[in-house]
């Protein structure tokens, strides 16, 4: 299918078919925000992604499951069982129009079943299939089934995080799995391209680990020079060019939360010097502070007992001012500081307001709006955006199987009564 001039979604005369759990949803969202018609399959009875919280209200139901909610916007939802003759039948005859198929089963499920990319394909030389799996399709580990903990330990980003003295930490949510879903939608896209060229589609392997791992590449690149450079902090940096590390704070509370700053010497050390002098005017700068040459200095002339004592002293500053009082000076006087941002005020953000971030989407089955994070980018040709919200358990099935395949209500009678929708 050609795109249609002057349309103004990106992929709006494209379709997607989005069989993925929890591991691949967010890559069927970005291209249905990205104007695809993408629809979601899932099993007789519903996806098991709508058992996953925080629910609306939190009330535990599988119909106001919040991340089914986040995941699964601009998406149509049919319920189909792929594991029977007539559910693999179904899902080919809609793979002859689709241009993506989006799956995170287990390595050679769906070619057990009969529905992987070479059938597939056969019928649908266009079409593009994108896999989801832990640890991608070959390599002795394609068999193992991982978490997003699993995910996060073997792709290394947990043993960067937490504090030094204290085992790795993992993320409060997920990280593994809205990466995979990135990296597949832009890979998506890369095939697509290709496939404007050349009219052929093409596998995309996408694995959990590797995508992780993607996101390391600095820490793996300061290993490959020093493998003490890069550790655990926690809420510490640690850097120097002698053997000595000297730890800087980089989290400080303040008044109402806190803030990120830390001691910077050097090329950067006026940054420092103006901080001091802002507490110097309130009467909060020591006489030792006052008498560093910050600019002078380097980081290897740092001593961690003198350091400690500066941000003590700082610490005390700060707890005198709110974040918004902090950053408000600091923007004034040049300082790299920044409040760290709860999610009350991320929702208030003056700045994501002003570019129309956050979307209203109307949930007609629960009689209200839900405010959602909008596209992280803006274009002046087309837009991405939420059509609308997540599907209800089957709730397009009549739409697609009796407006788009032609069945009667006989035959999905029949269908439902087996299992297959």
């Amino acid at each position: 299918m050609l795109p249609i001039q002057g349309s103004e979604s990106l992929l709006g005369p494209y379709r997607a078919l989005d069989l993925t759990d929890a591991k691949g949803l967010l890559c069927g969202k970005i291209l249905g925000d990205l104007g695809a018609d993408v629809i979601k399959i899932e099993r007789p009875g519903g996806d098991a992604a709508r058992n996953i919280g925080p629910f609306y209200h939190d009330i535990p139901d599988p119909e106001k499951s919040l991340f089914w909610f986040a995941h699964n916007t601009s998406k149509r939802g049919i319920t189909l069982n792929i594991e029977t003759p007539d559910g693999q039948e179904i899902l080919k005859s809609l793979a002859k129009t689709a241009d993506f198929v989006i799956e995170s089963f287990h390595p050679g499920y769906m070619g057990k079943l009969g529905i992987g990319y070479p059938v597939l394909s056969a019928t649908n030389p266009r079409v593009i299939m994108i896999s989801i799996t832990p640890f991608g399709q070959e390599g002795p580990r394609r068999d193992w089934k991982a978490s997003d903990l699993i995910a996060m330990a073997a792709g290394g980003q947990m043993y960067t995080t937490g504090e030094i003295d204290r085992p790795p930490l993992r993320f409060t949510i997920e990280q593994s799995y809205p990466q995979a879903g990135a990296q597949a939608a832009m890979a998506a896209m890369i095939a697509h391209h290709y496939r404007e060229l050349t009219g052929e589609g093409q596998h995309i392997d996408v694995s959990l680990q590797e995508c992780v791992t993607a996101t390391t590449w600095f820490t793996q690149h300061l290993w490959h020079l020093n493998s003490s450079i890069h550790m655990r902090a926690g809420s510490y940096v640690s850097r120097g060019a002698g053997a000595v590390k000297v730890k800087r704070r980089i989290i400080f509370p303040c008044k109402d939360g806190f803030v990120t700053w830390q001691v910077v010497p050097g090329p950067f050390g006026r940054r420092t010097r103006y901080m001091i002098e802002w507490m110097d005017s309130e009467g909060m700068a020591t006489e030792d502070l006052k008498r560093v040459n910050w600019e002078e200095i380097g980081l290897d002339d740092l001593d961690q007992v003198q350091v400690d004592v500066w941000e003590k002293t700082c610490e005390k500053f700060f707890l005198t001012h709110t974040k918004s009082e902090l950053l408000e000076g600091a923007v004034e006087r040049g300082i790299m500081l920044l409040p760290v941002s709860t999610c009350e005020d991320i929702v208030e953000c003056e700045q994501l307001k002003a570019r129309k971030f956050w979307m209203e989407v109307n949930h007609d089955e629960l009689g209200t709006t839900l405010e959602y994070p909008g596209a992280p980018f803006q274009t002046n040709e087309a837009s991405c955006r939420i059509s609308r919200r997540a599907p209800c358990v089957g709730e397009h099935n009549e739409e697609i199987y009796m407006g788009e395949l032609g069945f009667g209500k006989q035959e999905l009678a029949i269908f439902k009564q087996a299992n297959v929708i």
